[in-house]
């Protein structure tokens, strides 16, 4: 089994605004993106399960020149209200950390 680590130099999550949170997935190269990308795990329904949003509303976009895949969802609680328990969406990624997933053979 693989895991984000494996494919990844870097993986964190901020904000993008006070109402979206996005997550950075940094491939060590390209080979590494490739493999991430057909392992098809990076999809808008993990992401809704999650961070409790609709799979219509989550945005996926591979950038091959930076070797990185950027997800956008919805931030749960705006960004500064009273119950928003990480101000800078710093931590958000942690969820995934632990995910395994395999990679198909001939990427």
């Amino acid at each position: 089994m693989t895991t984000l680590l494996d494919l990844c130099s870097l993986v964190r999550s901020k904000n993008a605004g006070p109402f979206t949170l996005t997550f950075d997935f940094m491939c060590r190269d390209e080979a590494a993106l490739d493999a991430l990308v057909a392992a098809d795990v990076l999809t808008p329904e993990r992401f809704a399960g999650l961070y409790g949003t609709r799979p219509e509303d989550v945005a996926i976009t591979v950038h091959r020149h930076a070797r990185a895949v950027k997800v956008s969802v919805p931030r749960p609680v705006v960004q500064g209200a009273i119950y928003d328990n990480d101000s800078y969406a710093g931590q958000q990624y942690g969820p995934l950390m632990d995910l395994e997933f395999s990679v198909p053979e001939d990427s």
